[in-house]
């Protein structure tokens, strides 16, 4: 069967030009190949979202719940509300962005740049306590919306910026590789600043002495006082304060992170313009465009599978360093076993980038997401074993590297695919990486909301040092039983997904084919204006 393909795809190509017979088409070959800088430079640009993504993923909700001292109910608003607007701003780039006119620079990387400044500034004030607590839970509703609306505007153009790098689909799988890679590294450096700077801190005056007789009031700056005669509540308050400055200090780091890996995109990586279509042809409009993209049964089933194990991965980041302090006592480990976690993935994502070229993207999808499955129930059974945690954070780690690899490895084939099916659309990958993030947020909102809610009715006291019992039994289902359940929901739903390694190759010579007879047609078209 491969045979009579190999050979139905070597008639297609017999008469058709090479580069020894079109020395235009040779020189527009080398121009599409990338050097190990450019794909070096565009990996450091998918820094910062992933950096900050992890930070929030591990670290908000504790830090709403326990230095900023929003109620668990209020908490669940914030982390909702904060994905939710994420998630909607994400058509809506999509949109602006798609109807942006070509600069100098390209049509995606001035949202990039004029974005990332105003990025880093809302993101320190997101981790700054006002002095005043009325309005403390507008103050986060206001600046988690903000940031997430221009980490959008940095996202969603870079995520489109895969599909201009090259036209040839080897040098955008190798970019990607790349973009994954870092993108690890970039968690393991946000949770190594963040983590290393705060969390020490915050376990060892989380909970000054476990047997106090004094009570708590909170005053107006929302800092808790002890009031039982000790002349050492002096230091505790002291000890609350130097907490918020190390937020402070650690937002600070990553903001000046986020603005360096900005500039090495920018002066790293150059974007080409569509290779697949035609210079007359005009994008489609926006309403339409996403009608088709909605419409289109790859894209849905891709989009629906990763929604859900996206979901499963985001419960275990939200509720992970709760369930280390309250369900497992490991409070004064949590950051190194996340740090064992992301390093362990930085160093297995070379491994998943040979395998799925081995043995394919949906096999690698099944092995890496499975294999988590049972070191959730493993840490959940043995909460207590520290030994049981580092060697399940380190055996996750290789699920966590395909989840940095895969999802957005694949959304490039669906792209392509379509392109084959609709040849004369064009401008449609702003909408489609955007309506992928969109969605992958959405759900992310929900599940994280509905965690924090979780812990609400199960009887969480901002401030406590001791939960009650229901509070370390509901963080043990949500770092084991809800992720596994989101986790087959998606695999079974991923079971449909049609691209296959032989659909993938065949699209990938069909695409060649396209993009020759588009150079060819618009030389022609060049020439026969020359003449006249």
């Amino acid at each position: 069967m491969m045979g009579e393909e190999s050979a139905s795809f070597e008639s297609v190509f017999i008469n058709q030009p090479t580069a020894e017979t079109n020395p235009k088409l040779e020189k527009d070959e080398e121009t599409s190949k990338l050097t190990i800088c450019n794909k070096l430079s565009f990996g450091i640009g998918g820094i910062p979202y992933e950096m900050v993504r992890s930070i929030l993923g591990f670290f908000l909700q504790m830090f709403l719940l326990d230095v900023a001292q929003i109620p668990p109910f209020h908490t669940s608003f914030i982390l909702f509300f904060g994905r939710v607007c994420d998630a909607v701003t994400d058509p809506a780039i999509g949109c602006l962005i798609s109807k942006s006119k070509w600069t100098k620079i390209g049509r995606l990387m001035p949202w990039i740049i004029g974005s990332a400044p105003f990025a880093v500034l809302s993101y320190f004030l997101l981790w700054y306590v006002p002095p005043f607590r009325r309005g403390r839970f507008l103050w986060y509703i206001f600046f988690y919306g903000l940031f997430s609306t221009l980490l959008t505007c940095y996202q969603v153009p870079y995520s489109t910026l895969t599909m201009f790098l090259s036209c040839d689909l080897k040098e955008r799988n190798s970019a990607t590789a790349f973009r994954m890679t870092m993108q690890a590294i970039g968690t393991v450096v946000g949770v190594a600043v963040q983590g290393q700077v705060v969390a020490e801190n915050h376990v060892s005056h989380h909970c000054f002495e476990r047997n106090m007789s004094s009570y708590f009031i909170v005053n107006s700056t929302g800092i808790s006082k002890l009031f039982n005669g000790n002349t050492s509540n002096q230091h505790i308050l002291e000890s609350i304060l130097e907490m918020r400055e190390l937020y402070i200090i650690a937002s600070g780091a990553v903001g000046s992170i986020y603005l360096f890996c900005m500039i090495i995109l920018l002066f790293g990586v150059r974007e080409r313009d569509d290779p697949y279509t035609k210079k007359s042809e005009k994008p489609i409009p926006f309403l339409k465009g996403t009608k088709l993209v909605l419409r289109y049964s790859p894209y849905l089933k891709l989009t629906a599978s990763f929604l859900f194990i996206s979901m499963a991965i985001k419960v275990l980041e939200g509720n992970f360093a709760l369930f280390c302090t309250y369900a497992a006592d490991l409070q004064y480990h949590y950051q190194n076993i996340v740090l064992v976690i992301l390093v362990t993935a930085v160093m297995i994502v070379p491994f998943w980038q040979f395998f799925l070229q081995r043995f394919g993207k949906k096999i690698a999808v099944y092995l890496g997401t499975i294999w988590l499955i049972p070191f959730l129930f493993l840490m959940a059974s043995l909460p207590n074993n520290l030994i049981v945690a580092y060697v399940t954070g380190a055996s996750s780690g290789l699920s966590f590297a395909s989840f940095f690899l895969l999802p957005w490895s694949m959304l490039p084939d669906v792209i392509d695919a379509f392109r084959l099916e609709k040849p004369q659309i064009k401008g449609l990958e702003t909408i489609f990486c955007s309506f992928y993030v969109f969605f992958s947020k959405l759900a992310n909102g929900v599940s994280m909301g509905l965690s924090a809610l979780s812990l609400h009715f199960a009887g969480y006291k901002t401030g406590a040092c001791v939960q009650p019992q229901s509070v370390a039994v509901t963080l043990k289902l949500l770092v084991s039983a809800l992720p596994v359940g989101l986790i087959i929901i998606g695999l079974i739903i991923f079971r449909f997904y049609p691209i296959t390694e032989d659909i993938r190759v065949r699209n990938a010579l069909a695409l060649e084919e396209l993009r020759q007879n588009v150079h060819i047609s618009g030389q022609s078209l060049k020439n026969v204006e020359n003449v006249s």
